[in-house]
């Protein structure tokens, strides 16, 4: 039996929980602020559920195999009380978030050995505590090694498609790239493609192109033909859509992920020599919105 305990059990979080507790082989513990009686996932597939053991207290956490951490990255130190009781000497800890600093934000807390940095691509919305809808597909991508191909292996008995990649790098500043224009719908309001104009892609193909040369000086292979797709993207952006869970958190008056989505282009354009204006503006211009968010620069 592989014993695993999720921390953060929002849309992300408890759809990943929903389908893991699929397995027979897997014991899964939630460990969430508000109780709630079980899972409920409305997936491509149809629904899934879940009664995985669910605890609201860290002190009720004991050592697992696996935790999966899917807080927001705002969060990272919120979840040490409860790594405090989960971890033991074999644990590792896969940190299931937005942004390109996963290990950053949790090396004070983890032996960098023992963490596996996580990116996924997982259309999903909670409308409550244990009750979600998954939009798509799910596909997850970590960095290739023992720990990565024994995360993978997890999802081996779900719809979730899991694979461990040699180019890490690439995929996760790919997803960011392609997620920097959330930012653009999420300030204004509106989606994109409606009310498109010159001067409207001068700042979303400033975005994207920014943190695409960032990404270039950190490792990443980003395609001159993926950053003018991710531009094409935002031009049929259909009426209603949205920028995601940055758009959402807006709404609901939440703190955003700015840092992790558009702040980190600018601190790692600095870090690199490269100018960032387009980044920059749009996340003062957030910032200065009324609405809370959270900044964590670097300690």
């Amino acid at each position: 039996m592989t014993t695993i305990a999720l921390i953060g059990p929002g849309a992300i979080g408890g759809t990943v929980a929903a389908w893991l507790a699929q397995d027979p082989s897997i014991e899964v513990t939630v460990c969430a602020r508000t109780p709630f009686e079980d899972l409920q996932v409305e997936t491509p597939q149809g629904l899934i559920t879940a009664k995985p053991r669910i605890i609201t207290s860290p002190a009720d956490g004991t050592p697992v195999d696996w935790v999966l951490i899917a807080t927001k990255t705002y969060d990272a130190d919120a979840t040490k009380p409860w790594l405090d009781h989960l971890l033991a000497d074999h644990t590792r800890v896969a940190i299931i978030q937005n942004g390109v600093e996963h290990e950053r934000l949790f090396a004070h807390v983890v032996p960098a050995a023992r963490i596996v940095p996580v990116i996924i691509n997982l259309p999903a919305a909670r409308s409550a505590p244990g009750r979600i809808v998954q939009h798509r597909h799910g596909i997850i991508s970590v960095p290739a090694g023992q720990n990565g191909e024994d995360f993978s292996a997890l999802f081996a008995k779900t719809e979730i498609e899991a694979a461990a990649h040699a180019d890490f790098i690439s995929e996760a500043w790919l997803k960011l790239t392609g997620n920097s224009i959330a930012i653009v719908p999420s300030l204004t309001l509106r989606a994109t493609g409606p009310v498109w104009n010159p001067d409207l892609e001068t700042i979303v193909r400033g975005v994207v192109e920014e943190c695409a040369a960032v990404g270039r000086a950190e490792g990443a292979t980003i395609p001159d033909d993926f950053v003018e797709q991710a531009i094409s993207n935002s031009r049929n952006m259909p009426e209603g859509s949205s920028g995601g869970s940055l758009h959402a958190d807006r709404l609901a008056g939440h703190p955003m992920e700015v840092d992790a989505r558009n702040g980190v282009i600018v601190r790692l354009g600095q870090k690199h020599g490269i100018p960032t204006p387009m980044n920059r503006i749009l996340v003062t211009l957030l910032a200065a919105s009324g609405t809370p968010w959270i900044e964590k620069a670097p300690s």
